[in-house]
């Protein structure tokens, strides 16, 4: 990827004309070779203003069109900001843990139910504040945002009381 299409000083980011060479360099695997690929992405990240450019790549008698690419990654960022306008963190809900926007529904609790493979009526039916549409989206949104470390660890509730603290060592087998 071309340096300008990127940055790895605080963060890595990529801008949104990066997504669009890596969509069609995943995308274009089977029809291309990986120098193929490559050497088009440099020529097409050459173009000056890729907004207003018709996405079009010609070298020699090769004509990639970018166009459908753009629109596919385009479509996605939409459904990310989607998710990610879903989510809300709130110190006051759940102790700030993700949930789904208007609802006590833990993001990751739904992305995980998708994940294991729950039938989508039976999350819905688990879950009757949500729609169709929040699952997928919540599904998108750990899928971009993972979560990172080990869980908080949470005080206990006034009422309880630890019985034991001993931890079983474990021994390497012979």
């Amino acid at each position: 990827m071309p340096d300008r299409l990127f940055d790895s000083k605080e963060s890595r980011s990529f801008k949104s004309q990066a997504c669009v060479f890596i969509s069609f360099y995943f995308g274009a695997a089977d029809r291309l070779t990986a120098e193929e690929r490559q050497r088009t992405i440099v020529l097409a990240s050459k173009v000056a203003d890729w907004s207003k450019a018709k996405k079009i790549v010609q070298d020699d008698f090769l004509t990639i069109d970018f166009a459908s690419f753009s629109r596919g990654v385009e479509e996605r960022l939409g459904r990310l900001r989607a998710a990610r306008d879903l989510v809300v963190a709130d110190p006051e809900i759940l102790s700030g843990t993700p949930v789904i926007r208007g609802t006590r529904v833990p993001v990751y609790d739904v992305a995980a139910s998708v994940a294991a493979g729950i039938p989508m009526d039976r999350i819905l039916s688990s879950y009757p504040s949500l729609k169709r549409e929040h699952v997928e989206l919540a599904a998108l949104y750990a899928e971009a945002n993972p979560q990172r470390g080990r869980p908080r660890q949470r005080e206990l509730p006034a009422n309880a009381r630890v019985v034991s603290k001993r931890r079983k060592v474990l021994t390497q087998s012979p």
